[in-house]
């Protein structure tokens, strides 16, 4: 199934598909065709290496081949072998990965879980993916406990089970069962969960009464003939497995500790205090921003390039980042500028990427692709120029970078990071807790992987706010007012009211998303926000 997005100018006018923006013009007169013989060579490739020639001692060897994930121009300097990406190759992606995850290599065997979660053109298979990232999480991966815990928190291939799910984001994490963090993540899902015990426990007791009064209503009989003795006997044994279950129930209920009374601290954001972290190093800052507005082949878009030129100036002026903006773009200037981002971010930075534009979708069951739409893209069903998020994800894995941030500003935006919530139970919290000294020292030293979206899986507006969309607006003013170090939880806190107040002043639903980018080498980090007079 193809779904069409429009990125809505008003009530009365609509434009279709809302894709991204970028910092370079094509008014050079390039064409839609230009560069056809390039753009695969900047796709994403499960790629086999060949072995390497070693001695040991007086003898040679040639070593096994090795499974990476790189460009598939590189692939192929590099001798190594790969399928052409085709969106749909489970099989091939599998022969590259699959004997090192059996030898017992943990990045693997989340590898393969991947795979078969992500289906690759098939139905996901979500019991298989729970087993291989089960074995990797045995051997403590990160991605692997983080995968693991979202098909927990949302039932695929094993059982709902939202208490497991946080304490395997608490392991990816490497946090403390009485760290502030999860102890807060915690007691909102024990309440919850204590709720929908009692409620259980009240059904089973309304049912229990019933069965008893029919059964005395049978008992009491003078006489029972033979339909009425079989209908009795299963009362009983319906009586029995009820009673059976009530006991479980209790018991599950009383294992569960009391909520922590313990209050959150206040470090005073609201009075505008500046928070201070000591002498931290957070790295260099670099941004990609997008903005396609003219399209050669659909309905041109109102705001995207002055979205992009306000991020950029921001980001630049407020926090210091050394920007390049892209505008107009293709398909392949849209890949080569993500792709060139690798020689320049080194591991210790932060990379921010935020698109405008027009986006779509396919899908086929569980399985949907989103897609970010080039300036030279065609109309739907024709996918030719499409660039696929998913190849977004793939470059964000390849990162050097330490934090990684995608804001998306599109129809279909939310679909970049996945249709599970993943670690939305965690990031969907109390602002206190993002601005705490806790919670910024346990996510400093590890890898970020994040997105936040404009509308998730929606149609967004293309104006609104103050001459720009009005998720643009509401990121800017939000970093425009911000005066402290500030975490993308609390950013997306900031952010996420002010769009949903604005599109309701035009009779529009739109409510932005973030999410955890978990097939992109997500460990639980975060992005922060550091003004230069901070």
């Amino acid at each position: 199934m193809l779904n069409h997005c429009k990125r809505i100018l008003s009530l009365t006018v609509a434009l279709p598909l809302l894709a991204c923006a970028a910092t370079q013009d094509l008014s050079d007169g390039s064409s839609a065709t230009e560069g056809r013989k390039d753009v695969a060579d900047l796709y994403i490739v499960d790629c086999l290496l060949p072995g390497q020639v070693r001695q040991l001692g007086g003898r040679t060897f040639l070593s096994p081949r090795r499974p990476t994930r790189t460009t598939a121009a590189d692939c192929r300097v590099r001798g190594g072998e790969y399928v052409a990406y085709d969106r749909a190759d489970l099989s091939s992606a599998l022969r590259v990965w699959m004997s090192a995850a059996e030898s017992g290599d943990a990045e693997a065997q989340n590898t393969v879980g991947e795979i078969f979660e992500q289906g690759l053109g098939g139905e996901p298979n979500y019991e298989a993916a729970a087993i291989w990232y089960q074995k990797a999480a045995d051997q403590g991966n990160k991605r692997a406990l983080l995968n693991l815990g979202t098909l927990y928190e949302t039932g695929k291939g094993v059982p709902t089970d939202r208490m497991k799910a946080l304490n395997l984001y608490r392991l990816s994490w490497g946090l403390a069962e009485d760290d502030l963090i999860f102890r807060s993540a915690a007691d909102r899902e024990l309440l919850e969960l204590r709720e929908s015990l009692d409620a259980e426990i009240r059904k089973r007791d309304g049912q229990l009464k019933l069965l008893e009064k029919q059964i005395e209503a049978l008992e009491s009989q003078a006489a029972v003939n033979e339909a009425q003795a079989s209908e009795l006997s299963q009362l009983r044994e319906w009586q029995a497995s009820l009673a059976t279950e009530r006991v479980a129930v209790v018991e599950r209920l009383a294992r569960l500790r009391e909520p922590s009374a313990e209050a959150l601290p206040d470090i005073g954001f609201d009075t505008g205090e500046t928070v201070t972290y000591g002498e931290q190093e957070y790295g260099r800052y670099y941004a990609l921003v997008i903005g396609n507005q003219n399209y050669q082949r659909m309905e041109n878009l109102a705001s995207p390039i002055s979205d992009a030129e306000r991020v950029a100036n921001v980001l630049e002026s407020r926090y210091g980042f050394t920007v390049q903006l892209v505008k107009d773009a293709n398909d392949v200037t849209v890949l080569e500028a993500i792709n060139n981002l690798n020689t320049v971010v080194g591991p210790d930075d932060n990379l921010l990427i935020y698109y405008a534009g027009h986006g779509s979708r396919t899908g086929t069951g569980d399985a949907e692709t989103g897609y970010w739409l080039p300036v030279n893209a065609d109309r739907p069903p024709v996918d030719t120029y499409w660039v696929p998020t998913e190849q977004i994800t793939s470059h964000m894995s390849n990162f050097n970078a330490k934090r990684v941030l995608v804001v998306a500003d599109s129809c279909y935006s939310g679909i970049l990071a996945g249709d599970d919530p993943g670690m939305r139970m965690i990031l969907s919290g109390d602002e206190r807790v993002f601005l705490s000294d806790g919670f910024i020292n346990r996510r400093f030293d590890k890898r970020a992987r994040l997105m936040v979206s404009s509308g998730g899986d929606r149609p967004v507006l293309d104006v609104g706010g103050n001459g720009n969309s009005v998720f643009a607006n509401a990121f800017v003013e939000a970093l425009e007012n911000n005066e402290g170090l500030l975490t993308t939880p609390a950013l997306f806190l900031k952010l996420r009211d002010r769009v949903v107040v604005a599109a309701n002043a035009q009779n529009f639903v739109q409510e932005p998303e973030i999410k955890a980018l978990r097939r992109a080498g997500h460990e639980v980090g975060d992005f922060f926000f550091i003004p230069r007079d901070l």
